[in-house]
This record gives C-alpha cells, structure tokens and sequence, in this order.
C-alpha cells in the first residue's frame, strides 16, 4: 500500500457533533492529493468513536484509554502516519471547498516554510486572530486587547484585523487548530511538547521549528470555519485551569524571568493553578 501525500490527523475528545461536521466537510472538500483522515479519540464517552466507525469507514481511529491531552494526542496521531505532510485539525474546524489545496500549495512552494495555517473565520464569519507574535506579557496584552476591543465593536480595530487577515505573512505562530507541518521539520524538533496538555502547544511548536531557522506561513487563500469556544463553553472552569497551567510551563520554558510576576499575578487574581 503506498504511503498518502497528507496525514489528516483529528484530535477529539467528547465532540460528536463537531467531528461529525468535520469530518462530513473533509468528505465533501478532500484534498486533490492522496490523504488519510486519521481520529484519535481521548476516551470520548459520548459515543464519538463508534459513529466514526460506522459512518465513516475510511477515517481510521486511534482509541485512546484515557484523555491524554491535544498535544500528546497529535504525537500519537503522528506516530500512527507516515505522509509527508501532516495537517493537525480541531474537532470544530468545517473545510470549505478548495481550502486544503490551496494550504497545501502554500506551504509546498516556499520551501523555507515548516508549517503553514490558513486564515480562521467563525459561523458568523468573524475573522480570528489565527497567527501573532511569540507569546509574552506584551504580546499578551496586544492580542487580548485586539479581541476585547473587536468584542465592544469598534470599527477600526475590526477593520485592522480584517485587513491584516488578507495578506500572506510570517508570523511567529499560527493556531493548531488547522495546521500544516512538514514531517521532517516536525520530527527534527521531536513533535509536540506534551507539558502542555491544551492551549500554547501550538505557539511552542511554532518557536521549536524558527530555532531551527525555519519559518511559518500564514495564508489568506486558504480559509476554513472554527466553532471556537466549546471547550470553553463546555467546562469554562476546567479549561481555565488548563490554559493556566499550560501559561505557566510555556512561561517556565520561554520567559523565566517573567514567571515569578506570572504567579504573583494569577495568585493575586486566585487563578493560580493547585497543581
């Protein structure tokens, strides 16, 4: 059997619905190129991995014993492939028609590119910001006040963000929610950091890969749909903890000097993670 040009690889954890729409929209917008759809399922107990059996036979499943987290789960996801390009997409991502070839291409004509990540909208067609600088207290403040201020509903920052999102940059990171790497390029920086059990995996995968003189695409002709914020919306004081415990190792790996302040911070705001 010979090896598939992409590994689509879909990490799910209690997500039915959302699997079912991403993965009824990667069969309705595969890629041009040979592909396999691989799921691994973090022990869904919501009978996600039994409808992917059954309505989608092709897509392979990786049952896990227990959720061991998006980082680890795309590793194991990893391990399970062998393609030469691996794309890494959320449970709550919908593919529009054509947008994976046009990743794809990107990515393959830019040889200095690892990895490359299209450009994020929501139902409504909100534009996310997908791609940014490499995370610290400034950059921080900067996205987080971007989106607060888009939230309020003023114009020029919206617009700001809008005309950003239409030209093709470099960007430090750009989110693992659709993601497309290299092999090669994933393996020589031993895949995903599996401290971070969910959020910031994405923004420390993209720094291992420009250590390595390497760079990151971010490409407006590729455009796909992401139901972000059911996690949040699901188990808002569960993700919370993990956003801040992953905050924490990713300042502890990149910023040291920072996380002393970090902590006092999160103490002082009572966020501060147990353990």
């Amino acid at each position: 059997m010979s090896v598939p040009a992409i590994a689509i690889i879909v990490v799910s954890f209690n997500a039915r619905e959302d699997l079912q729409r991403c993965l009824r929209s990667l069969h309705a917008h595969p890629p041009s190129r040979s592909h396999e759809i691989v799921v691994v399922d973090n022990a869904s107990s919501d009978g996600s991995v039994e409808d992917v059996r059954h309505d989608w036979p092709a897509a392979r499943v990786v049952a896990l014993t227990t959720n061991v987290g998006f980082a680890r789960g795309c590793n194991v996801g990893f391990a399970n492939t062998s393609a030469p390009l691996v794309l890494l997409l959320n449970s709550d991502v919908v593919v529009s028609e054509g947008a994976l070839d046009h990743l794809i291409e990107a990515l393959l004509s830019d040889e200095t590119c690892a990895a490359a990540g299209p450009r994020l909208v929501d139902a409504a067609g909100t534009i996310e910001l997908s791609w940014g600088q490499m995370i610290g207290p400034l950059a921080e403040l900067r996205q987080k006040s971007l989106l607060l201020l888009r939230r309020l509903g003023v114009p020029p920052v919206a617009a700001f963000i809008a005309r950003r999102a239409t030209q093709v940059r470099f960007p430090d990171w750009v989110t693992g929610a659709c993601l497309l790497v290299r092999r090669t390029d994933a393996n020589s920086v031993g895949l995903l950091d599996e401290r971070f059990f969910m959020y910031l995996e994405d923004v420390d995968f993209c720094a291992a890969l420009r250590a390595r003189g390497r760079r990151i695409l971010f490409t407006p002709a590729a455009e796909v749909q992401h139901a972000r914020g059911r996690s949040a919306s699901a188990a808002p004081e569960a993700t919370a903890r993990a956003y801040r415990r992953s905050q924490l190792a990713f300042y502890a790996k990149h910023r040291p000097g920072w996380l002393p302040m970090l902590h006092t911070y999160l103490r002082l705001r009572r966020q501060l993670p147990s353990n």
